[in-house]
């Protein structure tokens, strides 16, 4: 029963780590863009949540119908303005300044907020816990893996059956190929950004709701997400999913075995996969 409690745990854990990785894995499965403030991007958008919690009285729920758009207008002036400019076939200046966003962005949320960890209040749900057969499961991480899975599902029904998302597929493909057939490459890189931070600003919802966040996480929530796209194949949403159900199940299984091997597990785990599938389990077909 302890062992099937942890599975069932990881598995929660893994709705998370999605949440982290789905906007990372959409950016990269469209442009080929690494984003190295990603993690630091879900900070700032937890940050928002709390901000608009706190000044406006809503509840977290709400307060995401507020922060999206906001996250989703930055998402499109930062590829619009800075990241189309440096986009390229050499994947080092992106690299770069991403690298340089990503501190930035650390120090701005330090210099507004303190080092001080903060959490989004939550008390209908904190604690609250539902039967599932011989399990008590949470509420919080039942809703953060129904949430990832929805998200998937609404962006495969956004990339697979409309107009926006073949504009996103034929841009993937050959964007000169797109231009020549009137396809704005900078448009749909800046819609694909922007349709991104929405998906984050719905992980930060998760990750402020269910632990304290402050403004150095970021980094660490970032590799979270690369190893969820990586063990599930670049540019897949539903290898993103199994990946991050793998990592949170093997970092479950390793703090039952020993708490202090939790992190260890899952870095374990993403190697023994890199080492079977070094393309990662559900490559898709045209990388």
């Amino acid at each position: 029963m302890i062992w099937l409690d942890t599975i069932a745990q990881g598995i929660l854990l893994g709705g998370l780590y999605a949440l982290f990785a789905t906007g990372l894995s959409l950016v990269f499965g469209i442009m080929r863009l690494v984003n190295l403030a990603h993690g630091d991007l879900i900070v700032l958008a937890a940050y928002l949540i709390l901000l608009v919690v706190t000044l406006l009285g809503l509840s977290p729920w709400l307060a995401v119908l507020v922060a999206a758009p906001v996250m989703f207008g930055l998402g499109w002036m930062l590829q619009r303005w800075v990241l189309n400019r440096v986009l390229g076939p050499d994947i080092l200046p992106p690299l770069l300044v991403t690298f340089g966003l990503s501190i930035a962005l650390q120090n701005a949320l330090l210099e507004g907020f303190s080092a001080d960890s903060r959490r989004i209040p939550n008390p209908a749900l904190e604690g609250a816990s539902v039967a599932v057969g011989p399990l008590n499961l949470g509420v919080m991480p039942l809703l953060t893996f129904g949430s990832a899975v929805a998200v998937i599902l609404v962006l495969n029904r956004i990339i697979y059956a409309t107009p926006l998302g073949r504009a996103f597929r034929a841009t993937s493909d050959d964007p000169v190929t797109a231009g020549l057939m009137g396809i704005d490459p900078r448009r749909i890189f800046a819609l694909a950004t922007g349709l991104a931070m929405v998906v984050v600003t719905i992980a930060a919802l998760y990750l402020g709701t269910r632990a304290n966040f402050d403004p150095a996480i970021g980094p660490a929530r970032l590799i979270y997400a690369f190893q969820a796209v990586i063990i599930g194949g670049l540019g897949s949403l539903w290898g993103t999913l199994i990946g991050g159900v793998i990592l949170g199940v093997a970092q479950t299984t390793g703090a039952a075995l020993n708490p202090e091997w939790q992190i260890l597990a899952g870095h374990i785990a993403f190697l023994a996969v890199l080492l079977i599938r070094p393309r990662g389990l559900f490559p898709r077909a045209n990388d």
